[in-house]
């Protein structure tokens, strides 16, 4: 019975944004603006950040990585929407679903453990500015991006597979926009406990360690700010760490918005609404945070666009980084 049901299921049924036809066309123009904005902004960070010689510290490689994750989640599960709001045809293959929620699980996780390695990078720039081309080596910077990977493949790969090999009823309508792991959970007619308790144990342990780094980084950086004399010292460091704080607090502030909030006030409509932000509108704001407040990308975008940039005087601090 059970692996009847499964071989028979060749497709699910995706709710959608919304179920009023009135919506359709302008939840379309507004979408897929937000994706062609965030898709130039961040291959745009990744072309930049690869070609140009000023940018070639570890600040910016992990801010390419940043963008590659940002452009990765967002492109799993942005097409797709925006062609069921445009053909108004909300189904999706078995073999796709499984696909989407794979990729969207490996970068979104890829992406929580990056922000942590640019807030360890941030601390040993402001905190150890003389060590930091020891500390902050090419080989050190390409584990703490390699290891985010590995691991997230490991744990989306796992998720998806304990997912997929149970057996699904004959509802295969998902209350979602895309395929995830917590609405797809609601179709299963298979004991759901172990799978359930690997998705929130694997969770936990993302959100609390990667948060612990990033708020032990930010503890130490501020103390260091406040030790400083110069208050042109602390206004450079409070402007370095500025971009990447700003980053951290919508991140992490939408994640705690979806998973910490009360089950009395938990619905699937809050849900969509907090996964649209967090899988199209950051990966479109976290360029234009970058872009905007960093004059090094400015100057750099200025020269790609043929604008040379008048170049500042190098800074102590940012011919360390360059050694690199």
């Amino acid at each position: 019975m059970d692996n009847h049901n499964l071989t028979m299921l060749k497709e699910f049924i995706l709710m959608g944004i919304t179920d009023l036809p009135g919506l359709q066309a302008p939840f379309l123009g507004l979408f897929l603006t937000v994706y062609i904005v965030s898709l130039v902004g961040n291959l745009g960070l990744i072309i930049l950040t690869k070609i140009d010689s000023r940018l070639q510290t570890p600040m910016y490689f992990f801010l390419r990585h940043l963008a590659f994750t940002d452009l990765g989640y967002s492109t799993t599960v942005g097409p797709k929407m925006l062609a069921n709001l445009a053909v108004n045809q909300h189904t999706i293959s078995y073999n796709w679903c499984a696909t989407q929620l794979t990729f969207f699980n490996m970068f979104i996780t890829s992406e929580i453990f990056i922000l942590s390695a640019m807030a360890y990078d941030r601390y040993v720039a402001i905190c150890n500015p003389l060590l930091y081309p020891v500390i902050m080596s090419q080989r050190l910077c390409h584990l703490l991006v390699t290891m985010p990977y590995v691991y997230s493949v490991f744990l989306c790969l796992l998720i998806t597979t304990k997912i997929f090999i149970l057996s699904f009823c004959g509802c295969n309508v998902i209350r979602h926009f895309y395929c995830d792991s917590l609405p797809l959970i609601l179709l299963l007619c298979s004991d759901t406990h172990e799978i359930k308790l690997i998705i929130l144990s694997f969770a936990a342990f993302n959100l609390v360690s990667s948060l612990l780094v990033v708020l032990v980084s930010y503890i130490l950086i501020l103390v260091a700010i406040l030790r400083m004399n110069s208050a042109e010292g602390r206004h450079k460091a409070f402007s370095t760490c500025g971009s990447h704080l700003m980053v951290i607090v919508i991140f992490y502030g939408t994640l705690f918005f979806m998973y910490v909030q009360p089950k009395s006030s938990h619905s699937f409509d809050t849900d969509k609404m907090a996964s649209l932000f967090y899988t199209l509108v950051i990966p479109m704001l976290n360029p234009l945070i970058y872009s905007l407040r960093n004059k090094e990308v400015k100057n750099a975008l200025k020269e790609f666009l043929g604008h040379p940039a008048k170049r500042s005087k190098p800074r102590r601090i940012r011919q360390l980084m360059r050694q690199s």
